[in-house]
């Protein structure tokens, strides 16, 4: 009775040790399908990353266009709705590598291709006729429009510069006329601001209000006045933004009530103070240090005023 027991525990042990080997065996397999599934992926990607790049300073498709009279010649028929700058349509598409690639170089010899034009030009509002001037072929132009329709914008250089139908040879040729204007503070409306990087909806309608009780900005650093609007969002977009026509305060005529309302004030008492301190003085020393050193203003308020006051115009005898 004994043994059979016995007997039995040791066919069950073998059943259990043989179901742990089972199911080891089974993850080992999954691991390993798994593993051989992220390489092939990830050469996949590698691939076409490569291909990519490859293709940028030599595009796979190349339009031909010719007159009429050359295409009766028999060198191609119209495949494509594209047009040129000039309103042609292209002759037809060559393939690179295809079996009539050097046919399409005979026609390219033997008919003179617009030669590309150079000319300043802003990547956010060129037209598709422009960018083919330039020298994009149609279906590179109609991309860059169609990424621009979608809400893209080209805020540097360096963007128009990481655009996939940008080869690194146009760019080259390109970059000194490329002109994005920078975005004026004292004139950007809440649909400007929101579209810089960083800012979006709540801190475009803090710059516009933040503007409104400034009377102006005086400099762009100002942004950094604005409620959490700290150094690292600053440093993100300065160099997208100015202040064209910097606001001058007029702190030395406005009266106490218009002077409390500045946020470098906001103190009916120091209002008070300021016209007071015109009163009792002459207009030579009204200068910011001297309502710092009267004890008029703080340290704080004195900096940040120096920015948008200037020393009133004396009119002599």
């Amino acid at each position: 009775m004994s043994q059979a027991f016995n007997f039995d525990c040791m066919k069950d042990k073998e059943k259990e040790r043989g179901g742990l080997q089972q199911s080891f065996l089974t993850g080992v397999i999954a691991l390993v399908f798994l593993l051989v599934g992220y390489q092939t992926a990830l050469m996949i990607h590698r691939a076409a990353v490569v291909k990519i790049a490859a293709n940028r300073d030599e595009p796979d498709t190349v339009f031909v266009y010719v007159e009429p009279e050359v295409v009766a010649q028999g060198s191609y028929t119209e495949r494509t709705p594209h047009r040129d700058s000039v309103g042609r349509k292209p002759s037809g598409t060559v393939r690179r590598n295809s079996h009539h690639s050097s046919r399409a170089q005979t026609v390219r010899r033997n008919v003179p291709y617009p030669a590309p034009e150079s000319f300043r030009f802003n990547p956010n509002t060129a037209s598709v006729e422009d960018f083919c001037r330039l020298g994009f072929t149609p279906k590179q132009a109609e991309a860059i429009d169609a990424y621009r329709k979608k809400g893209g914008k080209f805020h540097r250089k360096s963007d128009f510069a990481k655009s996939y139908v940008v080869s690194d040879s146009i760019y080259r040729r390109l970059e000194k006329y490329i002109d994005i204007p920078l975005l004026d503070l004292n004139t950007a409306d809440s649909t400007a601001l929101d579209n810089l990087p960083g800012i979006g909806g709540w801190y475009a309608s803090k710059i516009i209000e933040y503007r409104n009780s400034l009377g102006g900005y005086s400099s762009k650093e100002q942004l950094m006045e604005i409620y959490r609007f700290d150094q690292q969002k600053y440093d993100a977009l300065a160099d997208l933004v100015t202040v064209s026509e910097p606001y001058v305060y007029p702190l030395w005529t406005l009266p106490a009530d218009s002077l409390q309302k500045h946020p470098y004030i906001r103190n009916y008492e120091i209002a008070r103070a300021i016209v007071m301190f015109r009163e009792h003085n002459p207009p030579d020393s009204w200068t910011i240090e001297n309502l710092r050193t009267a004890g008029i203003i703080s340290p704080e308020s004195a900096r940040r005023m120096a920015v948008c006051v200037q020393p009133p115009k004396i009119i002599r005898n």
